[in-house]
């Protein structure tokens, strides 16, 4: 990621624009390939050899291979596919969601069923910027 965008600034948050898509394309490609029942057999038989026939990075190929859900879309994937390699896996996207929040699906359940997470830290990296009109 080239570009500097306001919406870079807010913790946790990667954004699915044109410039990530572009950078993701062959990660999503490899997810999208999922849909087909055969595809899922080939994966789980032999995930590295599976990954050999997409053009993705050595960090893309990482992060698919040690199920590094944050790590995905920071290097370009989009949640709505990259969920397909948790359903290859037996995840819900509860338990996906839980492991990038760094709780137990029940707690993230918990979390979102009173409201979501706290706004308090989670507004600005740069915690100097103004609150007022946001």
């Amino acid at each position: 990621m080239t570009r500097t965008n306001d919406y870079d600034d807010i913790p946790g948050t990667y954004v699915y624009d044109a410039e990530r898509g572009r950078v993701g394309y062959a990660l999503n490609m490899f997810c999208m390939s999922l849909n087909k029942p055969q595809n899922r057999k080939t994966f789980k038989a032999n995930e590295a050899a599976y990954l050999d026939s997409f053009p993705l990075t050595p960090e893309q190929r990482r992060t698919v291979l040690e199920r590094d859900w944050l790590g995905m879309l920071k290097v370009g994937g989009n949640i709505y596919y990259t969920i397909k390699i948790a359903f290859c896996d037996g995840l819900t996207f509860q338990d996906v969601a839980g492991m990038m929040s760094g709780v137990p699906k029940e707690t993230y359940a918990q979390m979102m069923l009173a409201g979501g997470r706290s706004i308090e830290g989670n507004r600005f990296k740069d915690t100097a910027k103004p609150t007022e009109n946001e």
